[in-house]
């Protein structure tokens, strides 16, 4: 792990339990919080290999219309269902996802402490009367779920915020560092899709907002203010993975080139001053704001401008994350050339 990442991992780390010891200003706890995360996703998303979980433009396309459908669903489940039930189911539904996730997190700093066949053993363990259904796991895994299933098991009890936003953290790092969009064009599909559906979901009907306060689950992040009207602002995950699995890819891109982090400053830029409009103009207003609509203008113009004056507009409109060559390939092909 890089020393950068450790440090905003630590600075993640403290950020979420700063409020717990210290008044922080929840605006200024928003900003941080989302822009640290995603800067920790993006950094573990660099590896030998690119992302496994890859999306075409086929998927982005149909990206807002399956989330429209999931979003209604989950708004009419609420409308004509009992909150506590739904809730308690997705509580369950949550908790063993929470565990895998929290654990997946952990793995880079526990895998270090370990010995290397339990890290690199794989054990095959299959399902009583269900032979054919079978997990791959190794111990190293087993060990990180400890800390993760006490860790849930907290939040199911208490659902406590800190709890709530550490597995939400968990969730939006994983997702970042797993996803990928495979090309900027299927990125900027994705976005300017998403930018539409936050838009139309807040601003022309009341179910995003409705679900948000509904939904008793860890999608979202929870800051404590001083209001007593209103306790907590919140932020979206969505608002956290689906940018930042596009500056993930602005730093892949500038990895695979060799070079430093330029295009991954822009797009990182554009994302921070994405979120801090949304939090300028929701204070204003004194009303929920998409905040799509702010971040994706913010990071698809601060890349685009910066392509636009470098000249490299042509390479990364042709970047294709699939067609990269793994660390692994390219040093087999030298040795090749060697011998």
């Amino acid at each position: 792990m890089m020393n950068s990442e450790r440090l905003a991992n630590v600075a993640l780390a403290g950020l979420s339990l700063a409020p717990l010891v210290v008044n922080v200003d929840p605006n200024l706890n928003v900003v941080l919080t989302a822009c640290l995360t995603v800067f920790v996703g993006c950094y573990r998303s660099v590896k030998p290999t690119p992302p496994t979980e890859t999306m075409s433009k086929e998927h982005a396309m149909r990206f807002p219309l399956v989330g429209s459908a999931m979003l209604l669903s989950l708004f009419l489940l609420f409308k004509f269902l009992s909150k506590d039930l739904v809730n308690a189911v997705l509580t369950c539904y949550f908790f063993v996802l929470g565990i895998a996730a929290f654990a997946a997190t952990l793995l880079p700093a526990i895998k270090r402490f370990l010995p290397e066949k339990w890290n690199e053993d794989l054990v095959i363990w299959h399902f009583p009367y269900f032979r054919s259904l079978e997990f791959e796991f190794t111990r190293s895994q087993i060990v990180a779920a400890i800390p993760g299933t006490m860790f849930c098991v907290w939040y199911a009890k208490q659902k406590h915020w800190l709890a709530n936003n550490v597995l939400g953290l968990a969730f939006s790092i994983q997702g970042i560092e797993m996803l990928s969009l495979g090309s900027f064009k299927t990125g900027a599909i994705l976005l300017a899709g998403l930018f539409v559906y936050d838009i139309f979901w807040v601003f022309f009907t009341p179910v995003m907002v409705s679900v948000a306060k509904s939904f008793d689950a860890p999608i979202k992040l929870l800051f404590p203010t001083a209001d007593l009207k209103r306790p907590f602002s919140m932020l979206g995950l969505g608002d956290i993975v689906i940018p930042g699995i596009f500056v993930a890819l602005a730093l892949r891109f500038d990895v695979s080139r060799g070079k430093g982090p330029q295009y991954f400053i822009s797009a990182f830029s554009g994302y921070a001053v994405g979120v801090i409009s949304t939090i300028i103009v929701m204070n204003w207003f004194q009303a929920a704001q998409p905040a799509l609509l702010y971040i994706v203008p913010a990071v698809i113009g601060f890349v685009a401008v910066h392509c636009i004056w470098n000249g490299d507009m042509k390479p990364l409109l042709e970047f294709d994350e699939s067609k990269t060559q793994s660390t692994e390939e390219v040093a087999a092909e030298e040795s090749k050339k060697v011998e």
